[in-house]
């Protein structure tokens, strides 16, 4: 070997042994700038809500500079595709949540990414349960009511939901196989005309996100029969659960949480989890969620990553056993 090539050589390995280090150093002083937190919804809707309270207090707590971008579309999965494909330096995170990392990977035939290798868990921020209403005039007070006259008249009743492919219709589906009923589920464009649908007769019942449906049922308008959380809502402590009714670990939320893109760096993710964790444990931070109907819940990045598996498999299941395509 001569000297040039020696020298390379040496130059070469001289650079490959000091990246990691500087990759670390980088890391060590993050943030030095502006941190992007892509909303994959549309301004004014829960995970915006949600997304912005995060950033707000984080922004107070660490004087970290954050600012909300909302990239709408496709469910959610442009946001989090772009997301996916940014640099893993920590000044791109996203809010993910059910549908676009548990939901759509099995009901869309082609996905941009892969939420499971794609994206780097790094904490989740709350869940938020779907609930069962009736209209006020109707005469089911209770789920097992609703549920023996749809087994007694099979297909007379009518379900409304939000989507296709929203928590709400997928916890009815999952709810009509587990009770063993024979019911018409009638997705709509939204919230809002599901539920107006709802007071007005059009439909029998409405499965519908916690936030649509409080002020409602507040109101006394509407009638809860279940909601679909582990354990009864601090908002609704009133309304028992699906699962204490007879359907044992029925659970289906939407439940958000903070990603980022794959390889990034594991004191980044130790770093944005410790800060959510500390200002989520703010009694001032999970009233505002709870009065939503939230349930704050920050953990490890271990077991946000557990729940996004076990919910990819779940949802894909029930999708796939009940032939759910998007039309």
């Amino acid at each position: 070997m001569n000297r040039r090539d020696f020298l390379q050589l040496a130059a070469a390995g001289a650079a490959g042994a000091t990246m990691p280090w500087a990759a670390q150093a980088q890391s060590n002083n993050w943030p030095t700038t502006v941190i992007r937190l892509i909303v994959p919804f549309p301004p004014g809707g829960g995970t915006d809500t949600v997304s912005r309270l995060v950033a707000e207090k984080l922004t107070l707590s660490k004087k970290w500079q954050l600012i909300v971008d909302n990239r709408p579309g496709a469910a959610g999965n442009i946001g989090l595709d772009q997301t996916a494909k940014s640099k893993p330096d920590g000044y791109t995170l996203a809010m993910a949540q059910t549908s676009n990392m548990a939901i759509n990977p099995a009901l869309y035939p082609k996905m941009l990414f892969d939420p499971l290798k794609d994206l780097e868990p790094i904490v989740q921020v709350c869940a938020q349960p779907v609930i069962l209403v009736v209209r006020k005039e109707s005469p089911f007070k209770t789920l097992a009511d609703f549920i023996a006259a749809a087994k007694k008249e099979p297909g007379k009743y009518t379900m409304a939901q939000a989507g296709m492919g929203t928590v709400g219709h997928l916890a009815g589906e999952m709810l009509t196989r587990e009770a063993g009923i024979d019911v018409m589920q009638v997705p709509y464009k939204g919230a809002g005309p599901g539920m107006n649908d709802l007071m007005g007769g059009q439909v029998d019942t409405y499965f519908g996100s916690a936030a649509s449906v409080m002020s409602q049922l507040e109101a006394g308008a509407v009638r809860g029969l279940a909601t679909t959380s582990a354990k009864r809502l601090v908002a609704l402590p009133d309304l028992p659960t699906v699962a204490e009714q007879g359907y044992k670990d029925f659970e289906a939320t939407t439940w958000l949480g903070l990603v980022g893109p794959d390889e990034l760096p594991d004191d980044i993710v130790k770093q944005v989890n410790a800060a959510v964790v500390e200002i989520m444990s703010s009694k001032e931070v999970q009233k505002r969620l709870e009065a939503d109907g939230n349930e704050p819940n920050a953990g490890t990045p271990e077991a946000f990553a557990t729940l996004i598996r076990n919910e990819h498999d779940k949802w894909g299941k029930l999708i796939r056993e009940a032939n759910i395509k998007i039309s």
